[in-house]
């Protein structure tokens, strides 16, 4: 039997000239950047000829970064002589004296505000007891420290002359507006002794209490139990002049006729 016909297969028969150009062309591409001349030694296609030379073409590429192309370091600092330390000198100043100024203008413009503020108050709304006066010492403390040099004089008399008018115009309307009474209606629940209690004589007893600051309403009888009747009237009174206390005293006095008296609705007007 014939052996069976080789198999013809793809073989790289140059591989070792391939490898020589390849390690030639990048020293030759790291002596030209670096301004370096290398000698090429002829390629031997062997692997520890081929290991040196990949070595020798890395060291070559290293150097060349670590340079820039004229034969200095990359990162060393080379000084600007456009700024000199006198410059320097001279911003650190102008700095200086600009924040300074800064600072001098915010304290003015706080104290101005705080003037302004205490003007506005003073020519407020006028108010018993002297609200305004402190105002106007307060405005007094600020023209110790007057922003512009010169005096308020004028500015205090007119402020004067301002409360004045304003004081007097708050009297006389406060003069002309009637005073509120504070009054309250009550609603009483008056309890009789028993059902043979005359009821009618018991509501003409309790409305003859009279004072200043009562006001008798209307009333009537409202069933408790056993025909047992009671009386429950209302009445309007003065807060200042009148209260519970008197009206329960008073009606509880009627002993003929009242047993006990409660206060059922207590409602300010």
């Amino acid at each position: 039997m014939a052996p069976p016909p080789m198999i013809l297969e793809s073989v790289w028969l140059d591989k070792c000239r391939v490898e020589d150009a390849e390690v030639k062309y990048h020293e030759k591409l790291a002596s030209q950047h670096a301004g370096l001349v290398v000698e090429s030694s002829g390629g031997a296609c062997s692997s520890s000829n081929l290991v040196s030379e990949i070595a020798r073409a890395r060291q070559n590429i290293q150097s060349s970064l670590n340079t820039d192309g004229v034969g200095l370091k990359v990162g060393v600092a080379v000084p600007d002589s456009g700024v000199s330390s006198q410059r320097f000198e001279e911003i650190e100043k102008e700095n200086k004296l600009l924040k300074k100024v800064t600072e001098d203008l915010r304290a003015d413009v706080s104290k101005l505000f705080a003037r302004v503020a205490a003007l506005e108050k003073a020519a407020g709304t006028p108010q018993v007891n002297g609200v305004n006066e402190e105002a106007v010492e307060a405005d007094d403390d600020d023209d110790d420290e007057d922003l512009f040099g010169d005096t308020d004089d004028e500015d205090a008399e007119e402020l004067a002359k301002i409360k004045a008018e304003r004081i007097a115009a708050y009297d006389a309307k406060k003069a002309k507006k009637p005073t509120l009474i504070a009054k309250s209606n009550i609603i009483l629940d008056v309890k009789p002794w028993d059902d043979e209690t005359d009821m009618k004589e018991l509501e003409k007893k309790v409305r003859e209490i009279k004072t200043d600051g009562l006001l008798w309403g209307t009333g009537k009888l409202v069933p408790v139990a056993y025909g047992i009747k009671k009386l429950q009237i209302s009445c309007v009174v003065e807060d200042d002049k009148v209260g519970t206390d008197f009206l329960e005293e008073k009606i509880t006095n009627i002993e003929d006729f009242v047993q006990s008296m409660d206060v059922v609705a207590f409602n300010k007007i």
